[in-house]
C-alpha cells in the first residue's frame, strides 16, 4: 500500500512542478516584452542627443522661435534604422509620430517644435506652442512602444 501511495504522491508532485513551470515562464515572458508599459526595449542604437528647450531670444511664439526649440535623435549604430512608428513625447498630449523616416548610420536629426518642411536632418512637429520646458523629460519609444531613450533636463539648482 505504501508503494502505491508513494507513486501517487510522486505523480501529484510531478504534475504540480510541471504546472508551476508552465506558469512561471509565461509571467516572465510577459515582463520581458513590456507591451508598452515603460519596459526598456532591447538594446537600441537610437538615442537622444542635445536638446534646445529654451529657444534663444524672445519667446514670441513666432514659427522661427518655435523651431529654435528642438530635440536631437541620434543613430549611434553602423546600420540605418527605420523610425516609422517611433514616437517622441513629453507627455500624452505632446507626442510626435515618426512617419517615413530612415535615420542613416552614425547620423542624427532634429525634431523641431514648430512648422516646417521635413528633410532627412530636420523634422517638424507642427505645434503653434512651445513644448519643452526648462524642467522636462523627452521620451523616445520604438514602434512596439518600448522606451528606447529618455532624457531629463532641469536648471542646475533643481537637480
Amino acid at each position: 500500500m505504501s508503494n502505491s501511495v508513494s507513486r501517487t504522491a510522486a505523480v501529484i508532485l510531478g504534475s504540480a512542478a510541471l504546472a508551476a513551470g508552465a506558469v512561471l515562464p509565461a509571467v516572465a515572458a510577459d515582463h520581458g516584452h513590456g507591451h508598452g508599459h515603460g519596459a526598456p526595449a532591447p538594446h537600441s542604437t537610437v538615442t537622444l542627443g542635445a536638446v534646445q528647450y529654451d529657444s534663444p531670444g524672445r519667446d514670441d511664439r513666432s514659427n522661427r522661435s518655435l523651431n529654435a526649440e528642438w530635440v536631437t535623435v541620434k543613430n549611434t549604430g553602423k546600420r540605418a534604422v527605420n523610425l516609422n512608428g517611433y514616437t517622441l513625447a513629453k507627455d500624452s498630449r505632446h507626442v510626435y509620430h515618426f512617419k517615413n523616416v530612415r535615420l542613416a548610420a552614425k547620423q542624427s536629426l532634429r525634431v523641431h517644435t514648430g512648422v516646417g518642411r521635413n528633410t532627412s536632418r530636420d523634422l517638424y512637429q507642427g505645434s503653434r506652442f512651445y513644448i519643452w520646458d526648462n524642467d522636462d523629460t523627452a521620451t523616445l519609444r520604438d514602434n512596439h512602444n518600448h522606451v528606447v531613450a529618455s532624457k531629463h533636463w532641469a536648471p542646475k539648482h533643481h537637480r
